[in-house]
């Protein structure tokens, strides 16, 4: 995928670049929400239960840490853009 140049769009490509941004916010915190809940219950399980494998909680709490620093990461790319919107006072 080509690296998009906000500079150089439009006013009105921007706008429409504003709205994906709007719902890609909405659908990260989603996500990153549902994966501390699958975290969080996790600890819970592992601190309640009565065998405590240290190998057994930390390999299936890997995978929900590993995507949110994922979609964190993934989002910071989107600071150009709101720079640009705010430089065109666009938001």
């Amino acid at each position: 995928m080509d690296k998009v140049i906000f500079s150089e769009l439009t006013d009105e490509e921007l706008i429409i670049e504003k709205k994906k941004l709007k719902k890609r916010k909405v659908i990260n915190a989603l996500l990153i929400g549902f994966l501390a809940g699958i975290v969080a219950v996790g600890i819970v399980s592992w601190s309640l239960g009565s065998k405590k494998n240290l190998i057994a909680f930390l390999l299936p709490m890997l995978f929900p840490i590993y995507f949110i620093y994922l979609i964190i990461k993934k989002s910071k790319k989107d600071k150009d853009l709101e720079i640009v919107l705010k430089e065109r006072n666009l938001k």
